[in-house]
């Protein structure tokens, strides 16, 4: 879930260059032209700085696995380069380098996996070991990629086609891949797993509809329109805890919740409305209408919608339970935390209730009443679609790399890995996995 800044001149507040909800919503990390953050989001008033680092400059990914001292950070600096850090510590665990620039990270309790233009590296948490390399992928220059956040169904699904939206379902437990999902005409532009990994929502470079398929089977669940007048660069895709709402925001000044619902005719017989009325009409009327229109037709609008005061910037959503109560989260790359209070029965247009400043951690954020009378925020420009920086010389000490079947293949690259001299594991409050990692 991350938001990125051109490579050479990040143009947010103070560099901010990123930033990623972890995968339970419960902690915000940011990434800066200075180092990085880790946020706590689990209260409403308060947004408390976990921990800040000054080491690793110009931060572009940074990735907390759950609520774990185990962090990675990539850096423009060296772009090839994936840190894993000890936080708490301030250990490093390890280190591997590629042979491309690193464009994702993700991570649960199971796998890591990293995610080059044309290559997926897919490694063991508990030991950081190279399990596979997933060579000669489709090219896939931004890291489009989504891993299930269920360790038991580690599912990792990335774009089968640069031209169209297809769909490649891969198990990164077993090692296999398990299913192709033709979702989209046209090329993927986000795509994300609900918690147990049982469904994977997706959205193409149009941003005109947005589709929910199950997982394994592949089969097509869910179709909403988030709009028709515009495409759209959708930036994130977002399920709630229980996969019963999904938000997606873009760049434009809309967040969209959907709800996931299979509508009942039994309900609507049992209570007739005006709208029922009609909307049956509708369904009557789509039969003789050509399978384009029709569908049109069936596919369900928003439920709810949030309406930032910002236009053109890159931002990230989430949907959490914090306090006991059903919220949005925005971060947007303006520099600031957005809290919004969620209808979950009648839906509608949510309540802004919080605004945090990302970059200075003591201020308390400001309540409703005082953003409405500060106006509407200053527009700043928009991050680019993704880190672009040039191709250096593989680094002598890397090694032969794995073909698919695991066999060596000449010219490839694989990580060069240093371990951190000791032992090195995780032993915060029942906190997983145990990492322990050895001297070579």
């Amino acid at each position: 879930m991350e938001t990125r800044e051109g490579a050479e001149a990040p143009d947010g507040p103070e560099g901010l260059i990123c930033a990623s909800f972890n995968q339970d919503t419960t902690s915000l990390a940011v990434g800066t032209k200075t180092g990085y953050r880790l946020f706590s989001v689990t209260l409403v008033d308060r947004l408390d700085c976990i921990h800040e680092s000054a080491e690793t400059p110009d931060v572009y990914i940074v990735e907390r696995l759950f609520s774990s001292s185990l962090v990675v950070v990539v850096s423009l600096a060296m772009p090839r380069r994936m840190n894993v850090y000890h936080f708490k510590k301030g250990t490093e665990i390890c280190n591997y380098s590629y042979s491309n620039n690193i464009l994702a990270v993700r991570l649960n309790r199971q796998r890591l996996i990293v995610c080059l233009e044309e290559s997926i590296y897919i490694h063991n948490i508990k030991d950081m070991k190279l399990l596979k390399t997933l060579l000669n992928t489709p090219s896939n220059p931004t890291g489009l990629c989504a891993l299930s956040t269920n360790h038991s169904n580690s599912y990792l699904a990335y774009p089968g086609s640069a031209t169209i939206g297809e769909i490649i379902v891969y198990d990164a437990n077993n090692l296999s891949t398990v299913t192709m999902i033709p979702a989209h005409d046209s090329p993927l532009a986000a795509i994300t797993f609900n918690a147990s990994g049982t469904k994977l929502a997706s959205a193409s470079e149009r941003g005109t509809v947005i589709r929910v398929f199950s997982v394994p089977e592949g089969l097509r669940l869910f179709e909403f329109r988030r709009g028709m007048k515009r495409y759209v660069n959708i930036s994130s895709l977002s399920f709630s805890a229980d996969a019963q709402f999904l938000c997606a925001s873009s760049n434009t000044e809309t967040v969209h919740i959907f709800k996931l619902e299979q509508h009942s005719p039994s309900r609507e017989e049992e209570s007739p409305t005006w709208s029922a009325y009609v909307g049956k009409m509708f369904s009557a009327a789509s039969n003789y209408l050509p399978a384009q229109v029709s569908g049109m037709m069936n596919q369900d609008r928003a439920f709810a919608t949030v309406r930032l005061n910002i236009f053109g910037l890159k931002n990230i959503c989430a949907l959490a339970t914090i306090q006991k109560l059903p919220r949005l989260l925005v971060a947007s790359s303006d520099g600031h935390l957005y809290i919004y209070n969620v209808d979950p029965q009648d839906g509608g247009e949510c309540v802004l209730v919080k605004k945090h400043r990302l970059f200075d951690s003591e201020e308390q954020g400001e309540s409703e009443e005082e953003l409405e009378g500060r106006g509407s925020l200053p527009a700043n420009q928009s991050y680019a679609a993704t880190v672009a920086i040039p191709t250096a010389t593989p680094s002598s000490a890397a090694l032969t790399g794995y073909s698919e079947d695991g066999g060596a293949k000449k010219g490839e690259v694989i990580p060069e890995h240093e371990f951190a001299a000791g032992p090195v594991c995780l032993d915060d409050e029942n906190e997983f996995p145990p990492v322990s990692v050895q001297d070579n």
